[in-house]
């Protein structure tokens, strides 16, 4: 990730109403970051400094087993903030971020966000609400693992680390070596994973073609989540 001429910040902060955050004076604070797909922007253990805000692109966040192994946990796109609860909590960064498309961030300084505070009261409410949605976010999973069926919470998986409405995907991330580490963010055996993963197949609802897995009917996984989507 780079940081490059803030020729833009204004087109964005007003695509995402963003100027209406900030005083027009905390602009100058501002930098602006340019990301290329595969770039690792944060990994976990990491010490942030500035708050990040996603305004053009997608990225992956991923959760790191044990084993140090890596499983993508869901896609974010803008409005997406990286290092709110860093900032909140004064932890550093729990998973790892990469970019899954090139894009753009925005950044402020946790210093000066620090001072805004004290006589700005729209950013706390813009934190406020940013952090329950990801408390929010975490309960609905923790609720999805103990009371949805695996075939239910595995669909649900897919679509988190798809594309709606752009087609078939092909998942170079879903490789069988990842299965395993799958298997336990969702709460099952390896076995049992593979049973649904073959009945969703005989179902015409995915493909398994040289250890990954294509998407072929997007509104048949949607059916089966039920709603649900790990966001």
């Amino acid at each position: 990730m780079k940081e490059i001429q803030p020729t833009h910040i204004d087109s964005y902060m007003k695509q995402h109403k963003l100027d209406g955050l900030f005083p027009e004076y905390f602009q100058n604070h501002i930098k602006l970051y340019r990301f290329q797909s595969g770039d690792v922007l944060f990994s976990t253990g990491e010490k942030l400094s500035e708050l990040y805000f996603l305004v053009e692109g997608k990225i992956k966040i991923f959760t790191l087993s044990p084993e140090g192994k890596s499983l993508i946990n869901r896609f974010k796109r803008p409005l997406a903030l990286i290092g709110d609860v860093e900032y909140v909590k004064g932890t550093v960064v729990m998973n790892s971020v990469e970019a899954g498309t090139d894009g753009f961030m925005l950044a402020a300084p946790f210093s000066e966000l620090e001072k805004l505070e004290q006589d700005h009261p729209a950013f706390i409410r813009f934190l406020l609400e940013t952090v329950s949605h990801k408390f929010y976010t975490e309960s609905h999973t923790t609720s999805m693992h103990m009371l949805y069926p695996v075939e239910v919470r595995l669909a649900s998986y897919l679509l988190s680390i798809s594309s709606l409405g752009e087609g078939t995907m092909f998942h170079q991330e879903m490789r069988t070596s990842n299965l395993r580490e799958l298997a336990e963010w969702i709460g099952t055996s390896y076995r049992h994973l593979n049973r649904v993963l073959k009945k969703m197949a005989s179902d015409n609802i995915i493909e398994r073609s040289n250890g990954t897995i294509i998407i072929q009917d997007l509104d048949k996984l949607s059916t089966l989540a039920n709603g649900n989507i790990y966001e």
